[in-house]
């Protein structure tokens, strides 16, 4: 780990809040409609319960561990052999994970902005502008961040204000019509990207304030909740129950928006928001990738690895899904599982491990 190189408290907050919304607003909503219908904006709720964990989870590993990534740690924690199984599946689910994001990204851009374009190319400006950004630090990740999140909100309340006009309140009735299950089912999707504080495990080492990192955390869950429920209950106001059979149905909004009113090509502004947000994702996931990499080879600088990784990450994006409906596919039925275990389930057991550990070697001494 490289000591230079430190973010603030309010950097990780803006961070994490960029690094799940990028993705989540517009993949996410039209999978929750399909599930909860018209109370699809409940379904935020109980989704955030894995976020709540999450942070809870990540926090208190990263205080009993400090200065050491979830790669470092889970070998203090496990042994030597099992915490480089821990630390080789990480960095495969980093590998698959960005090679996923990736091809969503080039999906999106050729769909809604250049049909034309081959999504090789998507995919490879994208990559390389991220591995710059990776090459320059997470300190610069952080500080890129904090002057593109402004512009992403920005450009995101006037979409919501024009939107306005064209809701209609009694799309969102009958309330509970078909009582909680629904809005249960409609929580399991969203509950994926809530756990994504999960990725804290790689930023939390260069926080200069740890003392901060929970209530930063729990502020930026709480703004993502505020979020998704705006854009859910607009998505639902505008197309009711339309809206789970449209694929980027916020992005479908904005349009919307552009048809019937006096200005044209809204969906530029949601295309700006997606291409800002996801170049800090994938920047954020391309450093963890290089970190972890570097981590388990054991080499000094990660720096030195950069554009093979990126190179790597450009190989998978190319390969992982043959088609958009393959992708979402994914999104829907194995993304929630393989985050649950991943994201959920593994940290927990590192901190179940580690508390018995301790307990165990408080009563023997």
């Amino acid at each position: 780990m490289n000591a230079t190189e430190k973010i603030s408290g309010n950097q990780l907050g803006f961070l994490i809040f960029t690094f799940v919304v990028s993705t989540l607003i517009l993949s996410v909503p039209g999978v929750m409609v399909a599930f909860a219908k018209q109370d699809a904006w409940m379904s935020v709720f109980p989704a955030s319960i894995t976020g709540i964990i999450s942070i809870g989870v990540m926090t208190t590993l990263a205080n009993r561990y400090p200065g050491l990534t979830i790669m470092e740690y889970s070998t203090k924690i496990t042994g030597k052999w099992l915490g480089k199984i821990f630390g080789f599946y990480f960095s495969y689910y980093l590998f698959f994970f960005i090679s996923s994001t990736v091809n969503e990204h080039a999906v999106f851009i050729r769909t809604v902005l250049l049909p034309r374009t081959p999504s090789f190319v998507g995919i490879v400006t994208i990559l390389i502008l991220a591995g710059l950004a990776v090459f320059s630090g997470i300190e610069v990740i952080g500080r890129c961040n904090e002057f593109l999140l402004p512009i992403i909100i920005a450009l995101l309340i006037p979409l919501f204000i024009l939107s306005i006009g064209d809701a209609d309140p009694g799309q969102l009735k009958p309330v509970l019509g078909e009582g909680i299950m629904p809005v249960l089912k409609g929580a399991v999707v969203p509950s994926a990207w809530m756990s994504q504080f999960f990725f804290m495990g790689w930023l939390l080492p260069y926080l200069n304030q740890p003392q901060k990192a929970r209530k930063v955390s729990f502020i930026a869950l709480l703004c993502m909740i505020v979020l998704i429920v705006i854009i859910d209950l607009v998505a639902i106001m505008v197309f009711g129950p339309i809206s789970g059979r449209l694929n980027f149905s916020f992005l479908r909004v904005v349009e919307y928006i552009g048809l019937v009113g006096s200005l044209e090509r809204m969906e530029a502004l949601a295309v700006s928001v997606w291409i800002m947000g996801i170049f800090v994702k994938v920047s954020v996931l391309l450093y963890m990738f290089c970190l972890s990499v570097s981590q388990m080879f054991n080499i000094k600088n990660y720096r030195a690895i950069v554009s093979p990784v990126t190179l790597l990450s450009i190989i998978g994006s190319v390969w992982i899904f043959k088609s958009a409906a393959e992708f979402q596919a994914w999104i829907t039925l194995t993304y929630p599982v393989l985050a649950f275990f991943t994201q959920s389930l593994l940290p927990l057991s590192l901190l179940i491990i580690d508390t018995l550990r301790r307990s165990m070697d408080n009563s023997l001494s």
